[in-house]
């Protein structure tokens, strides 16, 4: 039997398990699987994920089996066998896809370029500015809150333009009133609905307006240095922002907060343009003050600020006192601790009698109160201040002033002496008589300090840290002119009477000091004048008189004001004795042949006005035969009227009638024609 041959069976390849390429050789296919890889990590599997659709809970199907009865013999519905589904798988593949965007780096989100942030701020802060000062103001109450929000920007450019944009807005929507807080009585009040949105809005404003004030206080002392962009500092815009609404809305709330942020810039020695601007500001105050109480604020605060200080303060701050308004309205005298008011008189000089009582029925006395209390209601809802009001602000204002000046005095600050002395003199028809006495002591004993020079050792003992050089030959002169102001300041026919001042102390210390005056070499120059070192001297340089803060004027100005209180005063004052005005005469044209020329023709024109006003008294100095004294003359005596002037003859003027400027020469021939009696 033949033998049937086996039938060749076909070995078939086992299935592929997950994990196992079915490629034959892994080996020799690796480009091909790093070309794979390098493919998939370009998929997005996140949106392959989220565009896969969901599949939610599948409805519950209707069951289709019958009911059945149950041992116990219930009737209930079979239930069908609960289909198991792959949702194993799909979990697991919602769960690796999971750990597959965690392990994916989280795109982040497009930012703005920084220039686009600026415009678009910009663009809104001038659209809510718009609604705020062209539309109605009242409709739009929290616009202030978001421009602040602006003010509070990471960026310094959107925060200089927010704060720019409100002070522009604040300045237009303040009113001319100033807004009290609501009390629990007006809260608890009925009003109308156009009261209540009046008062939200005031609230608002007002609530707003602090916020901008104290961000400006909280810049402003931030250290003041240039921004990156070469343009102002956050500091500077904020000074600059605060001067402005002192100067425009001084009447509005907050105005103490403003000065406060104006006189810590005023405290510092460092004057830079910021400093300059605050005092530019206070002194605008000054002047523009119609009430007299923004004033008084500014001045208490810089009294106590110059006191914490010790007086360490530049002298263009205690100058500002200068630009008071009081200086030219207020009439009545005060010291540092008392107001003399003046007594209204009747027509006849004696006290203002009351009123005869007229004889008024009820019904008049009281149609009388209520038209009494009408007119002071009308009286209080007026804009203008009454000058009762404005004189008890002004009062109050001259006496910190006074108590300033009088503790600088008393210490002797070095560097503010001389704008102390200055502002005595110009506040000299201000001062009470009771304050004469006081006063003229310490003026006398710092002229005292000056002849002995006990005082610059004790100032640079006390100011060693303080590049200060004291000037005591203008400090002396400012001494007298300001002794002389307090006697013409006063009324001349009550201080005739009443005053019994001694100033012959100034007088003999001035008779003394003319020809060491006609020898400085600086008597034309001014305190803050340039001066350059000898370059001759082996000595080291001695330090620049930019540091003699005394006054602005130069010497010779100081001088001609000190001789013309003494030999030429005012109408009504005292006379002056010809021995007095002989003795200064030959001193003054002695100490004229020294003098350089500018100094020399205001001399002249000096002594012209002296000889056309004393020609009688002096005439014999110019003829020897008229001569009424006898013995010598004493050049270098110590006291005016031991000089015996009389005995002596002008004999410089022939020598002035050479001198080379034709200006000198024209002086000397007016005072001989003013002696001779020719016109």
């Amino acid at each position: 039997m033949a033998r049937v041959p086996a039938i060749k069976r076909r070995k078939l390849t086992p299935p592929r398990t997950d994990g196992e390429d079915s490629s034959p050789s892994t080996l020799e296919h690796e480009p091909e699987t790093s070309a794979f890889f390098q493919q998939a990590s370009s998929w997005n599997l996140e949106q392959d994920y989220e565009t896969r659709p969901r599949k939610g809970r599948k409805k519950e199907k209707e069951s289709t089996r019958l009911p059945i009865k149950t041992a116990e013999g219930l009737i209930q519905q079979a239930e069908a066998p609960e289909e198991t589904a792959d949702s194993d798988l799909e979990w697991l593949g919602a769960e690796e896809s999971e750990a597959e965007e965690e392990q994916e780096e989280i795109p982040k989100k497009p930012t703005v370029p920084v220039k686009q942030q600026i415009l678009e701020a910009q663009e809104e802060m001038a659209r809510i500015a718009l609604l705020l000062t062209q539309e109605d103001p009242e409709e739009h109450v929290g616009a202030f809150k978001v421009l602040a929000n602006f003010g509070q920007s990471h960026n310094a450019t959107i925060k200089k333009l927010a704060l720019r944009v409100q002070l522009a807005v604040y300045k237009d929507v303040i009113p001319g009133y100033r807004i009290r807080p609501l009390s629990e009585d007006d809260m608890e009040t009925k009003v109308s609905k156009d009261v209540r949105r009046l008062r939200a809005y005031e609230q608002a404003l007002v609530g707003g307006y602090q916020g901008y004030v104290r961000a400006l206080a909280k810049l402003a002392q931030t250290p003041s240095r240039w921004s990156k962009d070469g343009g102002p500092s956050l500091a500077n815009i904020a000074i600059s922002c605060a001067c402005t609404l002192l100067v425009e809305v001084p009447h509005f709330n907050f105005r103490t907060d403003l000065l406060k942020i104006l006189v810590g810039k005023l405290s510092t020695r460092r004057v830079d343009d910021d400093f300059v601007k605050c005092r530019e500001t206070i002194e605008t105050l000054f002047r523009d003050d119609d009430d007299g109480t923004p004033s008084l604020d500014a001045v208490s605060i810089l009294t106590k600020m110059m006191k914490g200080k010790g007086y360490r303060v530049d002298e263009s701050v205690l100058n500002t006192f200068l630009h008071l308004r009081l200086l030219s309205e207020f009439s009545w005298k005060a010291s540092t601790n008392h107001i003399e008011k003046p007594e209204q008189e009747d027509g006849f000089g004696g006290k203002k009698l009351k009123e005869k009582r007229v004889f008024r029925t009820k019904k008049e006395r009281k149609l009388m109160k209520e038209r009494k209390v009408i007119e002071k209601e009308m009286k209080a809802a007026d804009a203008t201040v009454s000058h009762e009001d404005r004189d008890r602000m002004q009062s109050e204002t001259l006496k910190l002033v006074f108590v300033t000046y009088f503790r600088i005095l008393k210490l002797r600050s070095p560097n503010l002496m001389g704008a102390v002395l200055e502002g005595l003199a110009s506040y000299a028809h201000l001062i009470n008589q009771d304050f004469f006495g006081d006063l003229l002591e310490a003026l006398k004993d710092l002229i005292g300090h000056a002849e002995t020079g006990d005082d610059v050792e004790e100032g640079q003992d006390q100011d060693e840290d303080e590049e200060t050089t004291r000037n005591l030959t203008r400090e002396a002169l400012l001494c007298i002119i300001t002794a002389f102001a307090l006697l013409e300041g006063q009324d001349a026919a009550k201080a005739q009477a009443t005053l019994s001042l001694d100033l012959s102390f100034f007088i003999t210390h001035l008779y003394r000091t003319l020809y060491a005056l006609s020898l400085n070499t600086d008597i034309e120059l001014s305190a803050k004048s340039l001066h350059l070192p000898d370059p001759n001297d082996p000595s080291p340089a001695q330090p620049a008189t930019k540091n003699n803060k005394v006054n602005v004027q130069t010497t010779t100005v100081l001088l001609l004001k000190s001789l013309t209180s003494i030999l030429t005063p005012a109408l009504g004052a005292r006379a002056v004795p010809p021995l007095r005005i002989a003795a200064f005469t030959k001193q003054l044209l002695t100490s004229s042949l020294h003098l350089p020329e500018k100094s020399c023709i205001a001399m002249t024109g000096l002594l012209g006005k002296v000889t056309k006003t004393h020609e009688k008294k002096i005439a014999s100095l110019w003829n020897t035969e008229e001569r009424r004294g006898d013995g010598t003359f004493d050049a270098l005596g110590a006291e005016v009227e031991g000089s015996n002037p009389f005995a002596a003859t002008v004999w410089e003027g022939e020598l002035l009638r050479k001198h080379f400027s034709p200006a000198v020469r024209d002086g000397v021939k007016t005072m001989e024609k003013n002696v001779l009696g020719l016109r």
